[in-house]
């Protein structure tokens, strides 16, 4: 796997957009009609989502703990509780239709995981399909497939002149290392002993 994307945590979702578009980033809202998230995309490696939060009102969440999906809750959770301007979830991706593969390196060192399929229009008119595995273990990355088509700019540098992000560096266990390098190949990921994501770029400047 590579790495795909970082979750943002920002204050409000249109204040970021403006932000970032002001700090030399191109941003795309990620669908027309009442957007939740908004991505910043290179054309190589993993790109950026900002979210303001899930929206998730405490009642749905409290309907999906008595159904028995309180592990998805709780990731969730820990994108509501996130300070804003702090990256706080980090996604791995496959080329695959599916991540069975994957889900049995989880198996293989216990831990449990819970699939998901997702979709989204974006404002390209773009119908991007995929699907998720999401670890109960909150301190390892989720997992996707990679967009049913490529939502990527080609060959494309931001006016600010960043052209790719360089380097995650991933803190967590260390007891984890072995499992997320088996799962993910990418070069441009560290891990580190602790607790949060930095993001460093590289620029054409």
């Amino acid at each position: 796997m590579k790495l795909s994307h970082i979750i943002l945590k920002v204050d409000n979702l249109d204040n970021a957009v403006t932000e970032y578009r002001q700090k030399g980033f191109a941003v795309e809202y990620g669908r027309l009609k009442n957007p939740v998230n908004a991505l910043i995309y290179f054309s190589k490696g993993p790109y950026i989502e900002l979210l303001d939060g899930t929206r998730m009102p405490s009642f749905i969440k409290r309907l999906f703990r008595l159904a028995g999906k309180g592990c998805m809750v709780d990731r969730l959770q820990t994108i509501d509780d996130s300070k804003p301007g702090s990256y706080c979830q980090l996604a791995l991706e496959n080329y695959k239709e599916d991540l069975k593969t994957e889900t049995e390196i989880l198996k293989k060192y216990g831990i449990k995981s819970y699939g998901l399929p997702g979709r989204r229009n974006d404002i390209h008119g773009r119908h991007l399909r995929f699907r998720l595995a999401v670890p109960v273990e909150l301190n390892i990355p989720f997992l996707m497939t990679y967009f049913s088509e490529d939502p990527k700019p080609v060959n494309f540098v931001h006016p600010n002149g960043i052209k790719e992000i360089k380097k995650v560096i991933y803190a967590t266990d260390s007891g984890y290392f072995e499992l997320i390098k088996e799962l993910c190949d990418d070069e441009r990921l560290e891990l580190r002993e602790g607790a949060g994501i930095e993001v460093k770029f590289n620029t054409e400047l």
